[in-house]
């Protein structure tokens, strides 16, 4: 938790930073105030879900920040952007109701709501059926919040159409914190009470986490939007880290864990690049925008090759071995054939990502102008690359922090 709220405010002040420019221009400057409000009220809410050990605790910042966000989707030019909101806005409302009835469940069978509690009263309680249906209550609708196949559908369009500074900072962050909550009821609360809890768990989420990989991976290769793009390959990498949290191990939780921290990263870095395009002349929503970047700003294309070749997990990148422990908390539970299927479609999936590097560096610009990005924005960039690279490589400066 201390270390997801790191990654959560680093990336709001990383959004900030990288985006102000790009919210001049799309913003309007009497609607900013309200905008930066409604982003202070997203980044307490997620803050509070992070650093909460009580669960309808949890459930209340969970709202503040959702609606909070449902501002920052809308708050653009795009009127795009409304059928995402109100997509978002069902879609969401639906995971914090079944968020919402597993905690009812739970306390009426323990009559306590502090988590720690809870974990310690099940052991006690005699009929574990109500138990059992609050976990997949509670599962489905952190699924949901976190954009896990099938209930992802919210998501691209979110990403999309939300101005360019706060897709940075919802894909940086608000999915990740949704997948730490999910963890700790499935793998705390949960997991060692319930008997048979983890072969369920993974029974159910195996073939989520494999067609998350997939679907993600082959809407990505279709996809011209560039925004899009990189929104259906999220999709794809909560099924990557998925495929930690089936393993059942420690070394699986940590490896899980190890990924969402460094896609954070990677999100950030990649999206943060199209916010610092897209307000000196370029959209940056169509791929072909990006077409001889090299020539016009060096700084910004090598920025982009580090984030896509990590999220192809090219190595030695920082995805390499995000990926790579998470393959190896699988093969440990002798699930060789399942690593191979997830190694299979990640190399498929680095066709798109490729395919941006070779537009960058191969192909001729639409124009010779040169994109000047800002010092603040050139700092934000800077210290995200290098955590990138240093993780990269340097993996277990944190993974002993990430076991469980």
């Amino acid at each position: 938790g201390a270390m997801l709220l790191l990654v959560l405010t680093g990336g709001s002040s990383f959004a900030l930073l990288a985006g102000k420019p790009s919210l001049d221009q799309q913003i309007e400057p009497a609607r900013q105030p309200l905008f930066l409000s409604a982003w202070l009220l997203v980044l307490a809410g997620l803050s509070g879900i992070l650093v909460s050990a009580d669960a309808f605790n949890i459930f209340v910042f969970m709202e503040i920040s959702s609606l909070a966000t449902y501002i920052l989707v809308g708050g653009g030019p795009d009127r795009r952007a409304l059928p995402a909101v109100f997509k978002y806005l069902m879609m969401g409302t639906i995971g914090a109701t079944f968020y919402l009835i597993g905690v009812g469940l739970i306390y009426m069978m323990t009559g306590t709501l502090n988590l720690a509690d809870i974990q310690l009263r099940i052991q006690d309680v005699a009929d574990l059926r109500p138990v059992l249906v609050a976990a997949g209550f509670i599962t489905v609708g952190l699924g949901l919040k976190a954009a896990v196949f099938p209930l992802h559908v919210w998501l691209p369009n979110a990403y999309t159409f939300t101005p360019h500074a706060g897709t940075v900072f919802l894909a940086a962050c608000a999915t990740k914190v949704s997948l730490y909550v999910l963890l700790r009821f499935d793998f705390f609360v949960f997991q060692g009470n319930l008997v048979g809890h983890d072969f369920q768990f993974a029974a159910y989420l195996m073939p989520l986490a494999i067609m998350g990989i997939l679907v993600g991976s082959a809407v990505a290769m279709f996809e011209r939007n560039i925004k899009r793009m990189l929104a259906y390959s999220t999709i794809s990498h909560v099924g990557f880290i998925f495929l930690g949290l089936l393993s059942g191990t420690d070394e699986g939780y940590g490896a899980a864990m190890f990924y969402a921290i460094v896609y954070a990263l990677m999100a950030a870095g990649g999206f943060g690049v199209l916010t610092m395009i897209s307000h000196k002349g370029l959209d940056a929503e169509n791929i072909h925008d990006l077409k001889g970047l090299n020539d016009r700003s060096p700084w910004l294309a090598f920025m982009m090759m580090l984030v896509l070749f990590s999220m192809a997990g090219v190595p030695p990148t920082v995805g390499f071995f995000a990926k790579l422990f998470v393959l190896d908390a699988v093969v440990s539970i002798d699930m060789t054939w399942l690593a191979i299927v997830a190694v299979v479609f990640s190399i498929i999936g680095a066709f798109y990502y490729l395919r941006v590097v070779k537009f960058m560096y191969f192909d001729k610009p639409y124009e010779d102008a040169p994109v000047e990005v800002g010092g603040a924005a050139q700092l934000a960039l800077g210290i995200n690359g290098i955590a990138m690279l240093v993780l990269g490589f340097f993996p277990t400066l944190i993974m002993a922090y990430l076991h469980v």
